[in-house]
């Protein structure tokens, strides 16, 4: 007779008609306390005990957002794949469907505004600069379904004669990112129709006086700026093309005053303007160069020199990758599911709020390797661990003996990504057809390369060159570039592949 194991285990839920809704080890983060809480506080919670509570469509709705891939049946499956001697009930899809639109989004609106926030301690490596919390912000598109009970909303992109049957209607979202741990601090969202600005102004009550943003130039409107900066927080955003500051002095480290906001504020806003041309040199031999603008708030030079500010600046990309983590890691590709308004918003803010349960449980892992910087941790591990609890029913209750690692953070711990990362440039190109940007063909190299950098921090005594739809210009035959270089120059990196799709 062949030797066999046999394996036993207990699992821990709720009582009763609850039991299914769970979400495995992230029980522990999101917890039956909180989803109660918010469910009371937005009037959502039944009056009369039913098959589906409210808390388990809760659950429900963020378990679909971590199994992006499976339909309703599937996922309930799954949520009570360790539960079946409890003999539970297995609700058709209408059931489900109907639950959904009974909870609403309010519910999962609350959840993830309890949830958001930094996450960093204070001098963590890779979420401070001086003392300031570093955060950026930046926008994406999510494809919606195709359909008229969204469309009215969410308008699909149209030419001057033309309305695109493909791609699908777009939603724009914006959040605000703590650097280094790619925590959500606040979102907003609505159609593509609407710009980044006025999205972006809605995030504005989530900054104060610790904090420094960085953004691109979509940011740097004299209002928003003006706004920023009265909100106590500090900032360093990228000018565009058709800016051109006038200074009012020149500092010793190449940088200069200036003041923004003619015709706009009423009262001139100071920044510090830093100029720097990028010389970037890939494996292949190709060279090319970039020219950088930075508007900031921080006047004083010689605390926070240009240098390092040029060198900071690079951080703000935390914010693809934490759309990456979102778009290709989560949802993979695929469009949300929902067919109403209510719907798409409480998908969208499910979709959030397990983001931020993932990265909450991925720091606190580092309590047990306090030495491992946060963008070591593979988004990927976690949320492949995260669903395998759910699937196992482990972790729902914490143990007898607290502990933050758990098994979602031993996973994590034990795949951690490279310590040193390459520096390399990704190949890109225009994939959709109907994208409102002109072909890129031969302005990005047609496969990943490794590079080096090398700034210098100058004047651009003719202003700042127009960029292409990439920002690169090659350089002359001659060597030339624009300016007046100073002795002082920099190499620093640049970038390297998001952690959470390449890990």
């Amino acid at each position: 007779m062949p030797e066999k194991s046999v394996i036993t285990s207990t699992i821990e839920t709720a009582r009763g008609v609850f039991a299914p809704g769970h979400l495995g080890e992230l029980t522990q983060v999101v917890d039956f306390a909180l989803v109660d809480a918010v469910l009371e506080e937005t009037g959502r919670r039944e009056r009369r005990l039913r098959l589906l509570p409210s808390r388990v469509v809760v659950y429900f709705v963020l378990a679909l957002a971590l199994f992006e891939r499976c339909s309703y049946r599937t996922v309930w499956s799954k949520l009570t794949a360790s539960l079946t001697p409890l003999a539970l009930v297995r609700p058709a899809v209408s059931s489900l469907t109907r639950a959904r639109r009974r909870v609403g989004a309010s519910p999962l609106r609350r959840l993830f505004e309890t949830l958001a926030g930094p996450v960093a301690r204070p001098g963590q490596d890779g979420s401070f600069y001086r003392g300031l919390r570093t955060v950026a912000i930046d926008g994406t598109l999510l494809h919606t379904p195709d359909d008229e009970t969204l469309t009215w909303r969410y308008p699909k992109r149209a030419g001057e004669s033309l309305e695109f049957g493909y791609p699908l209607p777009l939603l724009r979202l914006l959040v605000l990112v703590e650097c280094g741990t790619c925590a959500l601090i606040a979102a907003a969202f609505g159609p593509e129709s609407t710009s980044e600005l006025p999205y972006a102004k809605r995030l504005l009550g989530a900054l104060d006086k610790t904090m420094l943003l960085l953004a691109d130039a979509a940011f740097d409107g004299n209002e928003f700026l003006d706004r920023v900066h009265h909100s106590g927080a500090q900032f360093l955003v990228r000018s565009g093309a058709r800016r051109v500051p006038t200074p009012a002095q020149h500092l010793g480290d190449g940088s200069y005053i200036a003041r923004i906001g003619y015709g706009v504020l009423r009262i001139l806003l100071p920044v510090r303007v830093i100029e720097a041309t990028l010389t970037v040199t890939l494996a292949d031999g190709t060279v090319c160069t970039k020219q950088w603008r930075l508007l900031t708030n921080l006047l004083d030079p010689e605390r926070y020199p240009a240098a390092e500010l040029v060198d900071l600046y690079h951080r703000r990309w935390q914010a693809e990758t934490t759309y990456s983590s979102i778009k290709a890691t989560m949802l993979d590709g695929r469009v949300l599911r929902s067919r109403s308004i209510d719907g798409l918003d409480q998908e969208v803010y499910a979709l959030l709020t397990a983001h931020q349960a993932l990265i909450r449980t991925g720091d606190d892992a580092l309590t047990g390797r306090p030495g491992v910087p946060m963008e070591r941790i593979s988004f990927t591990v976690l949320l492949t661990a995260a669903t395998d609890t759910v699937i196992a029913g482990h972790g729902i209750f914490p143990g007898p003996l607290i502990d933050l690692v758990g098994t979602i953070g031993h996973a994590a711990l034990g795949d951690l990504l490279p310590a040193h990362r390459r520096q390399r440039a990704k190949a890109r190109t225009r994939k959709n057809p109907t994208s409102k940007y002109g072909p890129n063909a031969g302005q990005h190299p047609q496969k990943a390369q490794n590079y080096t950098v090398h700034t210098t921090v100058t004047f651009f005594e003719h202003s700042l060159n127009s960029r292409s739809h990439n920002g690169v210009e090659h350089i002359p035959h001659d060597g030339s570039t624009e300016g007046q270089p100073l002795p002082s120059e920099a190499v620093f990196r640049l970038g390297h592949w998001p952690r959470d799709t390449y890990g």
